[in-house]
């Protein structure tokens, strides 16, 4: 069983977890515009547009690109940012799919709780029977369902550092789930969220998803979905709302992997968001939620480990979306194309919305993240995820590096 994360911060009030945060080189042209965007944070009661930062994405390992630039079709200008705002991100005709081509302006009060609760779950990545690579010890025998329990409420005392993320794509709003992780370059102080890579980017045939945030203990008391609309919004967000203002993933995940069904971009299927806090303020996300699972890269494989507990809040039927729950169960392996890494796979009922979801194990007395949910069973009885190795490590290390001077 992994341990209880470190307690985190409590409202001054006593009433819940609340914090103010809720409630490569640019083109010619985009030049300037990044002196406007800059300036577009100091506007931003002005001119009604939450504030963009240094907007890019970069892959960790062949992909990354070594400074932002801004997409064609991004906001360039202040006129441009109202333009976004107002609902020009809605334009998927040019959807930007570079690694380095990631951006996500800040658009205030974009996701409030009824709008949280209309998302739907990521696209199921699904493996049917036959789906996976036999021999070799490559895959062992499935594992039997082990059924879902909920996560003791509230959530913000017990599970701390996992929480939802939520995204806009070409078919609407959706659900996924994200961990806080400890940054080694701000010790204490991270801003860093893992998650699966489907979750922000949809692979080979596709881009970015757009208006990308985090928020930790979602519904943090457990009220049921058809509720969560009306309830006071310091229960729903208790920590804010994190927007992801850089984010990497692998260039397998995005060359290979399908948000549509496992293959063997699945055994890539990892990202790493660094946010800030819509509202602003002086406090990193660790800090605010007050808790942060270390990352274990190269751990020893299933055979190595006797049991991990996986995070998340599944969204698909029979779940709704609106509790945190978590499967436990001894990881076995599972290899969806030969020459690709085997995956951890665990059996759990979790469905639709649980990926990203972070795997657990007691690493020192620590919470240690070993893994994500990526792909499941069809029919919901196991989930698997990527063995984080060589190119999750280096995934990590960019965007830990690229911030760690600021």
């Amino acid at each position: 069983m992994p341990p209880t994360p470190p307690a985190p911060h409590e409202p001054a009030d006593g009433t819940g977890p609340h914090a103010p945060a809720d409630g490569s080189r640019p083109r010619p042209r985009a030049r300037a515009a990044l002196a406007l965007l800059a300036a577009a944070a100091l506007l931003a009661t002005a001119t009604a547009c939450g504030p963009v930062g240094d907007s890019a994405a970069a892959s960790g390992d062949r992909k990354h690109a070594s400074a932002p630039r801004l997409p064609d079709g991004a906001p360039t200008s202040l006129d441009d940012l109202k333009r976004w705002k107002d609902g020009g991100w809605k334009n998927w005709g040019n959807w930007a799919r570079k690694a380095q081509d990631f951006a996500n302006p800040i658009i205030k009060d974009h996701w409030q709780p009824d709008r949280m609760a209309r998302a739907q779950a990521a696209p199921d990545v699904g493996v049917r029977a036959g789906g996976a690579v036999g021999g070799h010890g490559t895959t062992d025998p499935e594992p039997r369902p082990v059924t879902a329990e909920e996560v003791a409420r509230p959530y913000h005392r017990n599970m701390a550092p996992v929480g939802k993320i939520f995204f806009d794509s070409p078919k609407g709003p959706m659900v996924c789930s994200g961990t806080v992780v400890e940054d080694p370059a701000h010790p204490g102080k991270s801003d860093l969220v893992w998650t699966a890579g489907h979750c922000v980017h949809s692979g080979r045939q596709g881009g970015w998803m757009r208006n990308v945030v985090f928020v930790p203990s979602y519904n943090d008391t457990g009220v049921p979905m058809s509720r969560v609309g009306t309830t006071p919004t310091r229960q729903v967000t208790p920590y804010g709302r994190f927007w992801a203002d850089w984010i990497t993933t692998s260039g397998e995940w995005i060359d290979l992997g399908s948000a549509e069904s496992g293959n063997a971009g699945s055994a890539y299927d990892f990202a790493v968001l660094h946010v800030r806090p819509e509202n602003g303020g002086g406090k990193s996300l660790q800090e605010t939620v007050g808790a942060a699972a270390q990352v274990w890269f190269n751990a020893p494989h299933a055979d190595g480990i006797s049991s991990v507990k996986a995070f998340g809040y599944p969204a698909a039927p029979p779940y709704d979306g609106a509790r945190m729950m978590a499967c436990l169960d001894r990881p076995g392996r599972l290899t969806m194309q030969q020459g690709t890494p085997a995956m951890d796979r665990i059996g759990c009922t979790m469905t639709g919305g649980t990926s990203g979801g972070g795997w657990f194990v007691s690493r020192g007395g620590r919470l240690t993240l070993i893994s994500n949910t990526s792909i499941s069973s069809s029919a919901h009885t196991w989930l698997a995820g990527p063995y984080l190795g060589p190119e999750a490590q280096r995934v990590f290390t960019t965007i830990s590096t690229k911030f760690a001077g600021r």
